[in-house]
Parts: structure tokens; C-alpha cells; sequence
């Protein structure tokens, strides 16, 4: 069954991917505008679909809002967007464009979404749309338009509109499909496949085929619209490895279910079994009948049910996937799983160019073909089936932003709120896929107990995918110190840790070994680590220890930085960009440890940089003892403090300075000369050195510190 079909009459059109450069601006325009007229009519067209009014008013599942929020969100958007960038100055319906302007990513399968909502009625929505569509249109037809677009144009919002659309397009025929089916009526522009084979024995036999593995390259460098997490750069060594030939079928599905699969708790884990038990899953959601009897099992589509096609995609959640793989390693004795993005990236590179390329779609993806997926073996692409197309491949990857990710400012919650090791990333897309979603640079991810058009692949493969928890620091003093540490420049105030690590660098000729105590998040330390064979990081705090512990092994690190209110702006940090190499990253020993309880040395250090630490301590005299043993002679100790010594670190008898001495003002400066002379000499004058720490975009402390030098006699 590998003959290449005809596209169905009365299929909507789906246009390919607009271009963001060329050479008329004026014929882009229209580009633009065409674009976003068929975006729109093809969604509108989705809701045809639509039967009753409850089904716009019903949610299809508890998790989700129901389609009316879905049927208005797509126009809000375009305000609201167009609103935030201040390129319109009114709003066309304030309570519509508040209540329809967010929509639900559950946490889990069981955080149902109880608010209710005085919903429009869909006469209102539908004079709503027309309104925006009327508003959108004059805004593109006005706007300025220079080429290429960037980020920065007003054509970039448009694009964000209707390529948002048409992701709701996707979602929202999901849950059409997941209404009662006597709400929902077929429509001849929106025709399923008819083509199955009915017998499930006749379904070939999937197989494995050996791939070389190699380097993958990853990273958004086409000429079209592209969403923040795909931008970046990221280098995958792929090992050899080996994947199924064609994508899961129902038939071969079924093998699994009727092993018991959904009985047997070893094939699932804790979150699989937990969705598992909750839902009183016994096999696919879209599956309707009872499994003890498949010859009567029915196959649930858009806008129909059908006897089961057992050639077609088994269409599951990724926690059914998973458990599938676990029992197919089981049987085989082989470590089956589901593929890592990188390996499906190496396998994609069997299909050849990209849907901006495309005279004619190679398989069931940008609405070429059905409004269904198709049998499995209908599509060959390279040595494969389907690597694109006919349904989503889940895979065991948590989606993360590449090497570079920056959010744009319009859409800042895109992608960042999927970076907690629980959403997964789908690839490949499916026969409704369009736009964004259909190009081999899309980075699409669900929670794994969610529903798409989605099923999978398996791959025998012992890669292993990490699950980061919460990859955007949001303690606020990790966050402040990661920006002081390492984040830009502040009112043309240098960056403090490298200015003294600069001063350092001509103090001492014996370069051996250093100390940073008190390092905070740790650049000193590395700073130390261009000039010393060897550089301990010290500090109180594990939390900021962590930090620099995942700094030196060469990972990101992203931390959020408060904007005003609950507004955020999502940094990240990475020693490359600080120049720092691995060589140097590994001679640095970070610790954690008490200032005021110091543990002897095997050996001593050349130099210690003690940076906003001695007015922060409950007992500072204590520290200088300690630390001065622990110098080699002719060592040199740096001090840096602003003295800004509080009853909350320090109990008052033992600060340093700040009090009268017998009526007399005693300076910290003062007591620390009389406290170090006996074993040090004063090498330089005081300095006086500022820094800048920013609380917000408009509240910034700027402090000077007192930098004291001396060395061990």
C-alpha cells in the first residue's frame, strides 16, 4: 500500500510557510495579508464541524476550557499582542479580550479547571471575529514593512497571530474529537481517509532498521517564522542506533493490550501508572468498544467513529507510549524506548527538503491529504514510513530552550512555562500540521498524559535523556547575585568580581593557589581560574554552591530577573560567554563551608579573596585568625567590604568598626590595620570600588566596598 494518493476534493487549502524575506515589501504585504485570510477562513472552517451549541459550550475534557474559549481566543490574541506592543492604541471588546486571552496547561491529570464563566454567546463572538479580522486586515495593509522581518517588526506580531492560530487549529480539533460524536457532523471539506485494512492480521509486521548515528546540528536558521525555543544552537553526538521502520499500529498496539498491558504495573511508571489508575485506562483513549472483542472495536475520528483501522497509527499519550516500550524491551530482551529528539533529528534527515520547499507534501501533514491520519505503511520517506506526517512522534525528550534562548518579549510565556522536565517534546507533525508546526525546525511539547494526534516509533537505543526541574531559578537572592555576578553592565559600573580578580592578578607573582571565600554563584572564581593552577570556591550557602557546581560542568543556567510586579525577564548564563574554557572551569574546587569555621588546609594558598564577606559574619575577628594560618607567607589577603555591618549577621560586640572605642569613632579600616599588623603588611592604599546590584528594572543598589590589601609577613 504504497502508491501516492490524490488530494480529496474540498480539502481546505493549506498555504505553505510565508517567507520573512525578498525583495518587494509591497508584494510581501499582500503575501502577508493572503496568509493571514486563509489562516483564518480554515479555522473558522474547523468549527463547521460543530453540530450543536453545546459542543461549543461543553468541554470536551475537564482539563481544558471549552471550544467557545477556543473559537474567540485565536481573534483576542491578535489584539491583545497588537495592544502589548503599543501598535494600536483601543481594544474592539475589553471583557471578551480579558476573559478569552489565556488559556490551561494543567499540571496534572487530575487538576481539573472549576471556574465557570459567563460565556459570550456565539452570535457575539462570531460579530467579535468579524470585527478583528476587519481591524488585523487594515493593520497590514497599513503598517510599516521593511524586509527581512524581524522580531522587532510589526509583521512579526501578525505572523505570531496566525501561526498561534494555527496551532488552535490542531489543539482544537482534538477536542472536537473528544466531544460526543452526536454533537459533531462530518463535513466534505474536512474528509477522513478511507482506506484501512479491517483485519488486524493483515497489518504488515513492523522491523527494525540500524542507523550509523553522527552528529546533528540543531538550531532555527530558515527563513520563516519561528517561536523562541527553537532558536539557539545545539551540537548532538548521536550513538549508533536502531528504530522501527514504520510508526506503531493499532494492530501491533493491540499486542500490548491484550498482554495486559494496562493490568501490569511493571510496564508503567510511577506518573503512567498513577494517569493509568485515575483514568481506569484498559487501551486507547480513542479506541471504542471493549478490547476483549476487537473484530468489534470502532476507531474514534474528528467527526465520526469507524470500524477500527488497524493499519492506521495507535494515537496514545506518552505515558502509554512509554509503557508500550517497557514491555516491547521486556519481550525482546533489547532496550526499547522511545526516541530522543536528536535521534529523530538524524532521522528526518532521510526526508528531504522543507514544506516551504514542497510542490506536493511527502506524506499526510500540512492538510495534503485527509482529516485523518492514514495506514502506516502508505508513505515511504528514505528507508522509513512517516518519519513526517500522519500523527505527532512522542519522544523521551523534556523540552528545554537550545544554547541562546531568549524569549521574545511579546510572547514571554510561550515556552518557558514547559521547562520543568514534565512536558515532552512531539515531532514530526501530522495530517493537520500546518504552518510552524510542519517545518523540521518546530519544537512542540505536551504534558506526557496529554492527547494530540499523536503516536510513536520505538528505537532500540540506550541513550538517556535527563528531566530538568524547574530550569529558571526564581529565588530572588540566587537570581540577584547570578545578575550581579554575571549579568550586564549596570550604569557603566564594571562587573565587581572581575575587577578584583584584575587587581589580584598583579599582587602576587606565585600563582598556585587561590581561595574565594564567600563566592557566591562563583565568578570570581572562575575569574581566579585564568590566573591560578589551582582556585577553591567557598561558601555558606549549598544552594549558591549548585549554582557554580552546574557553571563548571559546562550547562546553562537560567535565572529570572524581576521587571516590576509579577513581570519577569528570563536570563540565562553560560561560562563561554564569559570566555571561560572546560580546562580552566576544571581547576576550580567548589565547597560548601562556615567562614567562622574554618578546617585546617593540607596546603596553603597564595592568595584570598574575602569579597563582601568580613560585616556578614557573627564572628569576623575569628575568621582573620583562621584565614591568616591558612595563607602561605608572603600570601596576599584582599578584603572587600562596604562595612554595612547589621545586628541581624553580626552581634554588636563583635563588629570590626562603626562604634566609638572609648567615645572615639572606630572605622573598620581602622580596626582591621591595628587587628593585621602583626602578621601582615598593608601593600596599597585603600580603594574604594562600586558595584551595582538591580532589584528591578528601575530599583538598583549602587555600593561602594573598601578594598584592603595585605600580605602575609
Amino acid at each position: 500500500m504504497t502508491a501516492q494518493p490524490t488530494k480529496p476534493s474540498g480539502l481546505p487549502a493549506a498555504t505553505r510557510t510565508l517567507l520573512l524575506s525578498g525583495d518587494n515589501a509591497e508584494q510581501k504585504r499582500q503575501q502577508l495579508l493572503a496568509y493571514f485570510r486563509q489562516t483564518w477562513e480554515l479555522y473558522e472552517s474547523l468549527f463547521d464541524c460543530l453540530a450543536d451549541e453545546r459542543a461549543y459550550y461543553t468541554k470536551a475534557i475537564p482539563l481544558r476550557h471549552p471550544l467557545i474559549f477556543y473559537y474567540g481566543h485565536t481573534a483576542t490574541f491578535y489584539i491583545n499582542k497588537l495592544m502589548a506592543g503599543q501598535l494600536i492604541d483601543q481594544r474592539i471588546d475589553d471583557p471578551i479580550e480579558a476573559m478569552m486571552a489565556i488559556g490551561v496547561d494543567e499540571m496534572s491529570w487530575d487538576d481539573l479547571d472549576t471556574s465557570h464563566y459567563a460565556w459570550p454567546t456565539l452570535a457575539e463572538l462570531r460579530d467579535y471575529r468579524g470585527k478583528v479580522r476587519s481591524r488585523v486586515e487594515q493593520f497590514i495593509q497599513e503598517m510599516p514593512l521593511t524586509l527581512p522581518i524581524g522580531w522587532d517588526s510589526p509583521a512579526w506580531v501578525i505572523l505570531m497571530g496566525i501561526e498561534h492560530e494555527r496551532i488552535h487549529l490542531e489543539t482544537s480539533s482534538v477536542l472536537i474529537r473528544q466531544l460526543p460524536v452526536q454533537w459533531v457532523q462530518p463535513q466534505p471539506h474536512w474528509p477522513a481517509c478511507t482506506d484501512a485494512r479491517h483485519d488486524r492480521h493483515s497489518v504488515p509486521h513492523n522491523s527494525l532498521i540500524t542507523l550509523a548515528g553522527g552528529t546533528v546540528s540543531q538550531g532555527k536558521t530558515d527563513d520563516t517564522y519561528g517561536w523562541d525555543n527553537e532558536y539557539g544552537h545545539q551540537l548532538h553526538q548521536v550513538q549508533p542506533f536502531q528504530a522501527s521502520r514504520m510508526l506503531v499500529s493499532n494492530a501491533e498496539y493491540y499486542d500490548f493490550v491484550a498482554a495486559g498491558g494496562y493490568r501490569t504495573r511493571r510496564w508503567w511508571d510511577d506518573e503512567g501508572w498513577g494517569w493509568c489508575e485515575f483514568a481506569n485506562a484498559t487501551m486507547p483513549t480513542f479506541w471504542v468498544g471493549d478490547a476483549t472483542a476487537p473484530d468489534a472495536l470502532k476507531l474514534r475520528l474528528m467527526t465520526e467513529e469507524v470500524p477500527m483501522p488497524w493499519d492506521w497509527p495507535a494515537e496514545v499519550n506518552q505515558l502509554e507510549a512509554a509503557a508500550f516500550c517497557r514491555w516491547k524491551a521486556e519481550q525482546t530482551g533489547e532496550p526499547v524506548q522511545l526516541p530522543a529528539e536528536c535521534e529523530w533529528l538524524l532521522l528526518r534527515e532521510q526526508v528531504p527538503g522543507d514544506q516551504p520547499e514542497w510542490d506536493e507534501a511527502p506524506g499526510n501533514i500540512n492538510l495534503a491529504r485527509w482529516a485523518s491520519s492514514c495506514a502506516v505503511d502508505r508513505f515511504p520517506q528514505g528507508e522509513f514510513f512517516d518519519l513526517i506526517g500522519n500523527v505527532w512522534q512522542w519522544t523521551t525528550t523534556p523540552i528545554n530552550g537550545l544554547e541562546g534562548f531568549r524569549v521574545h518579549p511579546l510572547y514571554d510565556d510561550f515556552s518557558t512555562p514547559t521547562f520543568d522536565g514534565k512536558h515532552s517534546l512531539i515531532k514530526g507533525g501530522s495530517w493537520i500540521s500546518t504552518g510552524n508546526e510542519a517545518l523540521k525546525s518546530s519544537r512542540y511539547a505536551f504534558r506526557r498524559h496529554f492527547f494530540q494526534h499523536a503516536g510513536f516509533r520505538y528505537v532500540v537505543s540506550r541513550h538517556q535523556e535527563t528531566m530538568t526541574l524547574n530550569p529558571y531559578e526564581t529565588d530572588s537572592m540566587v537570581s540577584q547575585y547570578l545578575d550581579f555576578q554575571y549579568g550586564p553592565q549596570y550604569f557603566s559600573v564594571g562587573n565587581y568580581a572581575k575587577t578584583l580578580v584584575e587587581i589580584a592578578s598583579g599582587l602576587t607573582d606565585k600563582r598556585q593557589r587561590a581561595l574565594d571565600i564567600g563566592c557566591a554563584t562563583g565568578r570570581a572564581s572562575f575569574e581566579l581560574a585564568r590566573h591560578f593552577e589551582q582556585v577553591v570556591g567557598m561558601d555558606y550557602s549549598a544552594r549558591f554552591i549548585d549554582v557554580a557546581l552546574q557553571l563548571t560542568r559546562g550547562e546553562d543556567f537560567r535565572y529570572v530577573t524581576q521587571e516590576e510586579g509579577d513581570l519577569v525577564e528570563y536570563r540565562q548564563v553560560r561560562l563561554k560567554d564569559i570566555g571561560i574554557s572546560s580546562e580552566q572551569a576544571g581547576r576550580i574546587q567548589f565547597v560548601q563551608g562556615d567562614a567562622c569555621n574554618l578546617k585546617p588546609q593540607p596546603e596553603s594558598y597564595d592568595l584570598v579573596l574575602a569579597s563582601n564577606l568580613i560585616d556578614r559574619l557573627r564572628q569576623p575577628k575569628r575568621f582573620l585568625q583562621d584565614i591568616t594560618a591558612m595563607l602561605r607567607p608572603g600570601g596576599v589577603l584582599m578584603l572587600s567590604s562596604p562595612y554595612t555591618w547589621l545586628e541581624e549577621f553580626t552581634p554588636k560586640e563583635n563588629w570590626l568598626g562603626g562604634v566609638r572605642e572609648n567615645g572615639e569613632a572606630l572605622s573598620t579600616y581602622q580596626a582591621l590595620q591595628r587587628l593585621l599588623a602583626a602578621n601582615y603588611e598593608e601593600i596599597a592604599p585603600p580603594q574604594d570600588l562600586p558595584f551595582v546590584i538591580r532589584e528591578t528594572a528601575r530599583k538598583y543598589q549602587h555600593t561602594v566596598a573598601q578594598l584592603t590589601v595585605w600580605r602575609k609577613r
